[in-house]
């Protein structure tokens, strides 16, 4: 087998239709649009979920809940366990988390989860801390400070 001989699969690659080009072609005058109408028009066609003037589908449904998506905090965390990285009697800052890598974006605060142990005694200062977080900050020795 040589170069020229290679041939592309049977059936795989075929010719775009070209519609509007002659009666001799099958989709000559009309392109396969009928005659008139919206769908034979230029941008003519429904919208996505049109019923034809039916009470669409989500109209007609009631409207249930409350979503709380619009109004949530969301918090950049960090573990007891990555505090583990600094030197002992550190000032721990959103600052300084965000250069060791620990952090990305700030987002709406910077929150302390209790996951892990922590071995030296360090001052945290963010903006939220759960209560095991707390707890093994203090046991550490150090000591915790609310933004």
């Amino acid at each position: 087998m040589k170069l020229h001989d290679l041939k592309p699969a049977e059936g795989s690659k075929k010719n775009r239709k070209r519609v509007g080009r002659g009666i001799g072609s099958g989709t000559g005058k009309t392109s396969g649009k009928g005659h008139k109408g919206q769908n034979a028009r230029s941008g003519g066609g429904v919208r996505p979920f049109f019923e034809g003037g039916q009470t669409p589908l989500y109209r007609r449904l009631p409207k249930r809940g409350f979503s709380n998506a619009k109004f949530r905090k969301e918090y950049a965390i960090v573990n007891v366990n990555d505090l583990n990285r600094f030197d002992a009697d550190t000032d721990v800052t959103v600052e300084v988390l965000k250069e060791a890598g620990l952090i990305k974006k700030v987002k709406d605060g910077v929150k302390i989860l209790g996951d892990g142990s922590l071995e030296k005694s360090l001052t945290v200062k963010a903006h939220k801390f759960t209560k095991s977080a707390v707890e093994k900050i203090e046991a550490a020795g150090g000591k915790v400070e609310v933004i």
